[in-house]
């Protein structure tokens, strides 16, 4: 009987053993199946994101020196034009009173002249036999010269509002509006038969077109106010154009702004890229863009991805996966771009590095 006992109590020991050996295994097997991923030589690159749009870098408002109505467009949105040819013609339009006093003030002119061209006679006359001085003689003589220039002011309104043209001091003042420079038309602001209100010292005047070079563009937008203190003007940067997106733009950073601004409860700085003329790309004004501004660039260096890296307190290690055994190995970091990092010492190129087991949510 106690033989039984003893021989039963021994196949229970061995069955047990065997199960705690079986599932030791098993967790271990389990935590050696996790994916590898090897130490390999790569590029990091560290930077900022911008969001904004193309712009050119001068834009022209197109203006009249005269009022009226517009007459004739000659040129459409998206037409390259040379400084010198027209845009647009506008047509005098003044109110019958403007126009009937500006008739009366050169009647009124024509009659002083008549006047004083009368009177000028006497005046020389009295001057030649000595009766006046030679002070009265020259204040009768600015007198005549002012009023004969106001009558040329006068006829000259007249003119302008009659037809839109007029030739003042060998400099013609006419009613067709001329590019100002060589480029594109970018936006037409009026239609034919809208009024136009032309450029005084009182009033902007109405803007008419707007003009631009389209060889001289620049990205205008926002970076996140982490990043703008990491940033310098002469940086270079990518820039990725939503209607382009097979195409990379290149450009330099040339303006931070020292102010900041508020957006959706957000605090960002603006900034300006200088877009150099690209021949392959076509870039149009307002297109949406998303730049990067390479603050960091490091290449052919050892790298490994950030998510198999653990961080804790002040170390840094990762689980490497050795022939026999895994090992957990301390390890120093450099560059990282948030999706891989830069491997200073602790680990070779070539060995292969466990990936986090995933966490289970309860």
């Amino acid at each position: 009987m106690k033989k039984r006992i003893i021989i039963s109590s021994v196949a229970v020991f061995a069955v047990a053993g065997a199960a705690v050996v079986f599932f030791g295994s098993a967790k271990s097997t389990k935590e050696n199946d996790l994916p590898k991923v090897k130490v390999e030589r790569g590029t990091i690159i560290d930077k900022a994101l911008a969001v904004g749009t193309i712009e050119p870098e001068f834009e022209i408002s197109v203006k009249s020196k005269v009022s009226g109505v517009v007459k004739k467009i000659f040129a459409d949105a998206g037409t390259y034009v040379r400084a010198g040819n027209p845009l647009l013609e506008v047509k005098p339009d003044p109110a019958p009173i403007e126009l009937a006093d500006a008739e009366r003030q050169v009647q009124l002119a024509d009659v002083e002249m008549e006047n004083l061209s009368k009177e000028k006679v006497r005046e020389e006359s009295l001057m030649q036999k000595g009766l006046i001085s030679q002070k009265e003689y020259e204040s009768f003589q600015s007198s005549y010269e002012n009023a004969d220039l106001r009558r040329k002011i006068t006829k000259e309104k007249l003119e302008l509002l009659r037809s839109g043209k007029v030739r003042i001091e060998g400099k013609d003042i006419e009613s067709v509006i001329l590019a100002p420079i060589d480029g594109y038309v970018l936006k037409k602001m009026v239609e034919v038969g809208d009024p136009v209100v032309p450029i005084a010292s009182f009033s902007e005047g109405t803007v008419l077109m707007k003009m631009a070079n389209m060889e001289q563009l620049i990205f205008k937008g926002t970076v996140d106010e982490i990043d703008v203190g990491k940033l310098k003007e002469g940086m270079e940067a990518e820039l990725k154009v939503g209607a382009l997106p097979n195409d990379t733009v290149h450009g330099t950073l040339r303006q931070i702004w020292l102010k900041a601004e508020k957006k959706e409860n957000a605090t960002v700085f603006p900034i300006e890229i200088l877009i150099p003329r690209t021949g392959s790309v076509t870039l149009r004004a307002g297109y949406s863009a998303n730049a990067s501004i390479i603050i960091q660039k490091k290449t052919d260096v050892l790298t490994i991805p950030e998510r198999v890296v653990t961080f804790k307190q002040d170390s840094t290690s990762v689980m490497v996966a050795l022939a026999l055994r895994d090992e957990m190995r301390l390890i120093k970091t450099g560059l990282s771009d948030a999706i891989n990092v830069e491997v200073l010492s602790g680990l070779r190129e070539g060995e292969e590095v466990r990936e986090k087991p995933v966490k289970k949510i309860d």
